[in-house]
């Protein structure tokens, strides 16, 4: 039981460190291409990624009973419409030097899925988490007030987009990474078409004739996917409390690489605010190991 908890341990820090520190080293260094391409490429290899796990775990029965199902379906193409905006204005923030807001995004993520659980499952609220929940509203409310011109708002989309998308697929009970590949399938058509219309005006990088920069940008599937792996598996050994603790280590690896490594501009304003989120934060960590 401890060794499996030692894994769960293990494989959850890796997911979250992927997450806040080789990805955002990986897309930042192809970000030169255009974020609206890295996008695409995103979305295309993250679809060729799943469909070859799929096959390699022999998943496709589980796959063949979802999409028999109407109601997943359906959910399934609102968490896909979800997930695609959260991608895309990462990426956005990663290519246009937002790190740290988009790491603003990640630490008030977990509080507003707590208000969401709230909200539409009727889960319990104590103080500590209704306070948690206050503190998150004050500081978007100082940022709005004061610094409305340098709002975070990537970080605000990134974590409503998140936080909505995991309220989306907890209405349906499928495997993680099969309902990734549905709603990846939903996205794909649109991907192609854009590029196929960057690719006809001539402005894409991704080309046979620089084999290595395409090699390059197929690691966006694996990117994307190999994290998700280990994250997902993490829950499983451990549960929903401790993997939501160690999920901080994502926005936090972000928040220090974007200030220290890509010494992006951090305001009076935003300190203040950022201040009350890691209060807040604690808080809710406190709480969330105190009732597991």
């Amino acid at each position: 039981m401890k060794t499996d908890f030692n894994k769960g341990l293990l494989l959850t820090s890796l997911g979250s460190f992927w997450w806040g520190f080789i990805g955002v080293i990986y897309f930042e260094y192809v970000s030169f291409i255009g974020h609206i391409e890295l996008v695409v490429h995103r979305c295309l290899w993250t679809t060729v990624m799943l469909i070859f796990t799929t096959t390699f775990f022999f998943k496709w029965k589980i796959f063949i009973n979802i999409v028999s199902n109407k109601k997943s379906l359906f959910y399934l193409f609102i968490s896909g419409f979800l997930i695609f905006i959260n991608w895309a204005v990462w990426i956005y923030a990663v290519a246009t030097d937002r790190i740290i807001d988009a790491s603003f995004g990640y630490f008030i993520m977990p509080i507003i899925s707590v208000l969401l659980g709230y909200i539409f499952f009727k889960e319990n609220l104590n103080n500590k988490r209704i306070f948690s929940i206050f503190l998150v509203l004050v500081s978007i409310i100082i940022l709005i007030f004061f610094n409305l011109k340098d709002l975070p708002w990537v970080g605000i989309i990134v974590a409503l987009s998140w936080a909505f998308y995991n309220l989306v697929r907890k209405k349906i009970n499928v495997d993680t990474d099969i309902g990734l590949l549905i709603e990846s399938l939903y996205i794909l058509p649109f991907a192609i078409v854009v590029f196929y219309l960057i690719t006809k005006s001539g402005f894409n990088d991704f080309s046979l004739s620089n084999p290595k920069l395409s090699l390059f940008l197929i690691l966006a599937g694996p990117m994307t996917v190999i994290p998700l792996f280990f994250y997902v598996r993490g829950v499983e050994l451990i549960g929903l409390g401790p993997t939501g603790m160690i999920f901080y280590i994502t926005p936090t690896l972000q928040f220090i690489l974007g200030y220290f490594y890509y010494n992006e501009e951090f305001s009076l304003v935003k300190f203040s605010s950022f201040i009350i989120i890691w209060i807040a934060v604690i808080i809710y960590l406190k709480d969330l190991y105190e009732t597991n």
